[in-house]
């Protein structure tokens, strides 16, 4: 049996933003900072005249935007003053300038004259770390934690981001490792070091170090979040079970849901992650990427009133990407089977991915609604942005017309497109498939055989070849083996066990035929399938069942010009 690839309904999921919302972000609530007390080693000088000009001389230069004179300048005063403000002052110009070894230096002048300095400790470990000094500036990290131990695991929080940014994460796990060591009772120490470990490839540590978070805190839900997403990838029934006890502690918990009714979507349990996502809608109904989760599953599911509802929700509540939405309600029109609904959505697609599908489904339909010609215009009207979508253009446009009963008219588009894409294997099995039908059979063989040449393990390709002979009954050893080629490489393939049966029977092997159209006949209730296993049934002598097998399918396929042929061949 010979098939015609066509462009198939698909009603794919498509969860927008809420399927691939990014990892939440562990969020603290940010405190003031402790009020820092002025230095008390303050130098008493005598302010002379050189150091008054040299002064206003950095000011004027900061301010005219030369922060690198001015933080020149600074230095020089700060090294003469052993001021810890004219220090301070050094090590910002020179920062704003952007230059990394004058900041370094001025910060470690800073602390030497006021070793208490939180600020100059910060701002120093900062640069250090984002120099890749670690180990330069685990002491003065340290030293910052040390001094207010009851902020530490919020300082660590804000540490972290900065560490992880570093390309040696194994490096940077270490030095958190060493700061949160003297902070076993901190639920904030254990979570960055889980995130750092498994920044590390350290996932089993990272489990142990969120676990250590959790069992501090229990309803933080931070920790909670992390240790599913470290559980998702390997354990992901272990990540749905802690998550669901979580939120049956604590079912306010939005970001968890989210996550759960995601890892329910990744493992293909659609009802429960609609359930969740519509929990989610509940609570925010003005939510258009909700709505349209809810939907797309809806849809998934074959539950179309509600999938057109949740569509309908997201399109009230200003859902950002329109397009989108008027897309999957064309898919829903045609599952339907409302052509005309189904076009009026596509025709409202201007933007983004869906804009070609769209444009493809909606030619396609003004075909099926009886405007020919128009369908052809809106096809020539869209362009295609790559060789694919060339491909898709011509294909359908040929369908378009071989459907019509207008064979040459499609053959010939098929032969134009060719001309500029010469060894394209769709191309040639369509065109292909077209010469066949109208008799050309040299020209058919050509280029099925040059399309096993630019594609040895195409499958349709021998398909198609073998069964024209067999079909034709000529050459049948040959069209055998090319069949038997075509089920080595598709073995689950109906038509292809079609095409062997038919093989079998073309050489008098009535039991194997029947052994091949029988499973083709159960994977599919193809009309070809049923006239080739009731007529081997009717020769082999088993009117009845043949007549049961050609009845079943004159029931589902009525207008089957090969299904009728068959029968007025035996029952005329």
């Amino acid at each position: 049996m010979m098939i015609f690839k066509r462009s198939a309904i698909i009603l794919p999921l498509l969860l927008a933003a809420c399927a691939h919302a990014p990892q939440p972000a562990v969020v603290q609530p940010v405190k003031p900072e402790p009020k820092v007390e002025k230095p008390s080693n303050l130098p008493n000088l005598e302010l002379t005249g050189q150091m008054l000009y040299e002064f206003l001389l950095g000011d004027i230069a900061s301010q005219r935007g030369t922060p690198e004179m001015a933080s020149q300048i600074y230095m020089k005063l700060a090294d003469s003053t052993r001021d810890p403000r004219v220090a301070s002052r050094a090590a910002h110009l020179a920062y704003e300038a952007h230059e990394m070894e004058r900041t370094v230096d001025a910060l470690k002048l800073w602390l030497e004259l006021e070793p208490a300095s939180l600020e100059a400790k910060q701002m120093l470990s900062m640069m250090l770390i984002g120099e890749g000094r670690l180990d330069e500036a685990q002491p003065y990290l340290a030293d910052m934690l040390a001094a207010y131990p009851d902020r530490a695991g919020h300082a660590l929080i804000k540490i972290y981001p900065i560490l992880a940014q570093h390309p040696d994460k194994v490096a940077a796990f270490s030095l958190l490792q060493n700061l949160a060591q003297p902070y076993p009772r901190v639920a904030e120490a254990h979570l960055v070091l889980a995130q750092a470990a498994e920044a590390a490839g350290k996932r089993e540590l990272a489990l142990e170090e969120v676990r250590k978070a959790r069992a501090l805190r229990a309803e933080w839900e931070a920790a909670t979040l992390l240790e599913a997403q470290l559980q998702q990838r390997s354990s992901p029934q272990e990540a749905l079970a802690l998550l669901k006890k979580y939120l049956a502690a604590y079912p306010e918990a939005n970001e968890s849901r989210m996550l759960y009714a995601r890892i329910l979507l990744e493992r293909k349990q659609y009802a429960e992650a609609r359930s969740e996502f519509q929990r989610l809608l509940d609570m925010r109904p003005e939510n258009a990427e909700l709505a349209f989760a809810v939907a797309m599953l809806s849809l998934q599911m074959g539950e179309l009133e509600q999938a057109e509802n949740g569509l309908r929700q997201a399109l009230v509540n200003g859902k950002k990407d329109e397009s989108t939405v008027y897309y999957y309600l064309g898919q829903l029109g045609e599952a339907r089977n409302n052509q005309e609904e189904a076009l009026q959505n596509y025709l409202m697609v201007h933007e983004g991915e869906n804009v070609f599908p769209a444009r493809i489904r909606a030619a396609y339909l003004l075909y099926k609604t009886g405007k020919l010609e128009e369908a052809l215009d809106y096809l020539h009207q869209t362009p295609g942005q790559n060789n694919q979508q060339r491909v898709q253009l011509l294909s359908l446009e040929a369908q378009i017309l071989r459907d019509a009963k207008q064979l040459e008219a499609a053959y010939q588009v098929l032969m134009q497109g060719l001309e500029k894409l010469p060894n394209h294997a769709d191309l040639l099995y369509a065109a292909g498939m077209l010469a066949d039908l109208t008799g050309k059979y040299e020209i058919f063989e050509q280029m099925m055989r040059k399309v096993i040449q630019v594609n040895p393990d195409n499958a349709q390709a021998y398909n198609a070849l073998g069964y024209s002979l067999l079909d034709r009954n000529e050459r049948l050893e040959e069209g055998m083996q090319l069949v038997e080629k075509a089920i080595q490489l598709a073995p689950d393939d109906f038509a292809i066990m079609d095409s062997v049966g038919w093989g079998h029977y073309r050489l008098g092997n009535i039991p194997k035929s029947l052994e091949f159209l029988r499973r083709a006949y159960e994977a599919s209730t193809d009309p070809e399938v049923a006239a080739h296993l009731g007529e081997v049934l009717w020769v082999k002598g088993e009117k009845e069942q043949a007549k049961k097998v050609w009845d079943d399918a004159l029931k589902l396929h009525s207008d089957n010009a090969v299904l009728q042929a068959v029968m007025k061949k035996f029952m005329p």
